[in-house]
């Protein structure tokens, strides 16, 4: 008779081992890179769920080396089709794969189970990188997932990444302050007392960070060779001609095709040359545009984008051609899909739009030349019509 065969170990002890190898070599990684410093997490409990703000794609490497004590970390679905980097990611770190745009039930249960381990895990609350600086929106189910996950809090902020590594932009990063800290520790003890309403407003608080209102108190300087490149994956409006799709970027300078009207970004992180003095201004007074174009039925449309589907961690792709989003309905090339049927919309990186509708999960990329964080705006807002017509 043969004997059954070991189940696999769900939390190997090389984790352990390349969390332990690695942490310090990455610490000196960010030192000389970024000049990053940081603050190491003391007085800790057990395991922990540590809750950090999201500012730059290096925030996992951020946060990881104020914590001797090896962690799991969540992270966006689309790096499981890294085909070469994710099989090494997983066989040394196995990140917590998170769906954006889709209901995160797996997600919570593979938290759960960790934590019910005595193991920690790190979560970037927000979900996506700050696009003009500003914490972004936190679910209040986090809150009940701390509550849920019966362990140890500890909430982390990372100041000055905004300004080093923009969202909007790609490639290159800027030289300045960035620094890392935790703001504050609980035990599991001292969570267990607490009503999900006060953990909500602890989560809230302390990874609160507006990247200009401490740039405007204290300014400090960022310098890079193309400080202002790829600022139109944020800016998809003119602010002088008000026309889609037509800024260009290059070096401190962005320029609009159209009517030739140009700003430039500065070194503060400061714009001349349009009535907003920052980039947060300029993403508030866009804003406002997108909501009357919401109000008003108007359509968003890219020139070119691709549909794709994706399923174990493969990306097929169903339609190419023009991308048109209205309040009814998503086109992309010859497939539409009705808004009814997408409960939510995210973006990963500054092309991909993601989303689940009919049970599927769908990924549109927009390539260089259009705009896709404009879809992602403009899908809330037409979200936000319907509901108010609806009620």
């Amino acid at each position: 008779m043969k004997k059954a065969k070991k189940a696999k170990k769900a939390y190997p002890f090389r984790h352990l081992v390349f969390w332990h190898t690695l942490r310090p070599l990455v610490a000196v990684f960010l030192r000389i890179k970024f000049g990053y410093t940081f603050k190491k997490a003391k007085d800790l409990p057990d395991n922990y769920i540590v809750l950090s703000n999201h500012v730059t794609d290096f925030d996992p490497l951020f946060v990881g080396v104020s914590f001797r004590r090896q962690m799991y970390l969540v992270a966006s679905e689309h790096i499981s089709r890294w085909r070469v980097a994710y099989p090494l990611l997983r066989f040394a770190f196995a990140p917590i794969i998170r769906h954006k745009g889709a209901i995160a039930a797996s997600t919570v249960m593979e938290i759960m189970r960790a934590t019910k381990k005595g193991k920690s895990v790190c979560i970037f609350a927000e979900g996506v990188r700050t696009w003009d600086g500003v914490t972004g929106p936190i679910l209040p189910s986090t809150a009940s997932l701390i509550k849920a996950a019966r362990c140890g809090l500890v909430t982390y902020k990372i100041t000055g990444g905004y300004f080093v590594s923009p969202n909007w932009s790609q490639g290159g990063t800027r030289r300045g302050p960035i620094s890392g800290a935790p703001v504050r520790v609980f035990t599991k003890e001292e969570i267990a007392k607490m009503s999900e309403e006060e953990i909500y407003e602890i989560i809230t608080t302390d990874l609160y960070e507006d990247a200009y209102e401490r740039q405007l108190a204290d300014p400090k300087q960022y310098r890079g060779k193309r400080i202002a490149e790829k600022m139109e994956n944020l800016l998809f409006l003119c602010p002088f001609c008000g026309k889609h799709d037509t800024l260009k970027s290059g070096k401190d300078t962005v320029t609009c095709t159209a009517c030739g009207g140009a700003f430039r970004y500065d070194t503060y992180g400061m714009l001349d040359g349009i009535p907003h003095k920052t980039v947060r201004e300029a993403a508030m007074w866009q804003q406002r545009q997108v909501e009357a174009d919401a109000r008003n039925g108007v359509s968003y449309t890219a020139a070119r984008a691709s549909l794709s589907c994706i399923d174990k961690g493969e990306a097929y792709v169903i339609a190419e051609g023009p991308l048109s989003l209205t309040a009814e309905s998503l086109l992309c090339g010859d497939v539409t899909i009705a808004i009814a049927d997408i409960p939510e919309l995210a973006i990963h990186g500054r092309h991909e739009l993601v989303f689940t509708a009919n049970e599927k999960y769908y990924e549109i990329h927009i390539p260089n030349g259009g705009n896709a964080y404009k879809f992602l705006l403009f899908f809330h807002e037409c979200k936000k019509c319907v509901k108010e017509k609806v009620n």
